[in-house]
């Protein structure tokens, strides 16, 4: 495993760039985020993750180690491959990523690259709790804080209200995990976590 590779950039492309170390050139697959980085002639450094398939072996770069954390985040997700996970960084930054996923934006999820709603569904579901550990600016640790003081009162008690209704424990907290964000009301919560159930007919 190369977990980083320090060199000079010799070439940079659409989706690539080219990192001299040694006398090898390394072409390593990247964001725009992480190409908008790069220099021509200047060394630099760049995380990379190898990706190994049947019939190729290739290396991912990233300009950090938040993004390339997110992207094993975002891959993590069924159906999101090496290709769609790279398009969506180069969407949005990292710490944008992050804010989208905390507040269960799917309209803007959506509209990243090989990202449909329902992916973009998947990504909030299956992250939402996993992007909190990441290292990431202020500005997102300021929307977890807000998030975790709705959690503890507003979000239990909508938890509680679904299960009179006849939802299960796991199903109710799946949906007010998905739906909760800093200021919501209980009753408002339901109303979504309702909304939500029934849209993606969740089955648990």
């Amino acid at each position: 495993m190369i977990g980083y590779i320090k060199g000079t950039v010799e070439e940079i492309g659409p989706d690539y760039v080219i990192l001299e170390n040694n006398g090898i050139g390394y072409r390593l697959n990247a964001s725009s985020n992480t190409i908008s980085h790069m220099i021509l002639g200047e060394e630099t450094k760049i995380y990379s993750k190898m990706i190994v398939r049947e019939d190729d072996i290739s290396l991912c770069g990233f300009y950090s180690k938040d993004e390339e954390e997110m992207f094993k985040l975002l891959t993590s997700v069924s159906k999101i491959g090496t290709k769609v996970g790279m398009s969506i960084l180069s969407f949005a930054t990292v710490g944008d990523l992050a804010r989208h996923i905390l507040t269960a934006d799917i309209a803007a999820l959506s509209k990243a690259p090989g990202v449909g709603k329902k992916t973009a569904q998947r990504i909030v579901l299956e992250l939402k709790d996993k992007v909190k550990k990441i290292s990431l600016d202020e500005s997102i640790e300021e929307v977890i804080e807000g998030e975790v003081a709705v959690s503890s009162n507003e979000s239990d008690e909508a938890i509680e209200g679904l299960i009179q209704l006849g939802y299960s424990n796991t199903e109710a907290k799946e949906a007010v995990s998905f739906v909760s964000q800093p200021g919501m009301k209980v009753e408002d919560i339901i109303k979504k976590a309702l909304e939500y159930i029934m849209k993606t007919a969740m089955k648990f």
